[in-house]
């Protein structure tokens, strides 16, 4: 691979990285409390926000043909369904668990792919679509979930 692809993996990792710190410490920040609150009257609570930022990476790992999803049970109530359309749901300890968990999983998978592979096919791609359309990579997949994951940042910002 040129050094070219190296930057824009770079590029992208470090993107990804920072959002996931930026994110970590508003969680961090905010109580199970805040959580319950929604963002603003009639819209989503933070644990939704947890839930489904959660949903969204855990399927990363599948679809970046790292390893099974971990957390399905989350797709329904986190993905699925808007909020508080389940009843029941994990709480935000176990949430925050998970969240950090997943996280953990795609760094470390993260830091074993080679340059060139960030740039093989994703798992919802075909082999045949992918080889008119190369950029339907994995790398793609990232800098999409971190601009999903920037957008939710600003309306994790808005729990008091």
């Amino acid at each position: 691979m040129t050094n070219q692809s190296q930057i824009a993996v770079k590029i992208v990792l470090d993107l990804w990285n920072s959002r996931v710190k930026a994110t970590n410490e508003i969680f961090d920040k905010l109580t199970d409390e805040q959580l319950m609150q929604e963002i603003a009257p009639g819209r989503n609570r933070g644990i939704y926000l947890l839930g489904h930022l959660t949903a969204v990476h855990d399927r990363m790992l599948p679809l970046l043909n790292f390893e099974k999803q971990m957390y399905p049970q989350l797709d329904e109530p986190f993905l699925a369904k808007p909020d508080k359309a389940v009843a029941e749901i994990p709480s935000v300890a176990e949430l925050r668990g998970y969240w950090k968990t997943v996280n953990e999983k795609l760094a470390a998978h993260y830091s074993s792919l080679q340059v060139d592979e960030w740039f093989q096919r994703h798992t919802s791609v075909s082999e045949e679509d992918f080889a008119k359309e190369p950029h339907r990579n994995r790398l793609n997949i990232v800098a999409g979930r971190t601009v999903h994951l920037a957008s939710h940042i600003g309306q994790l910002a808005l729990i008091k």
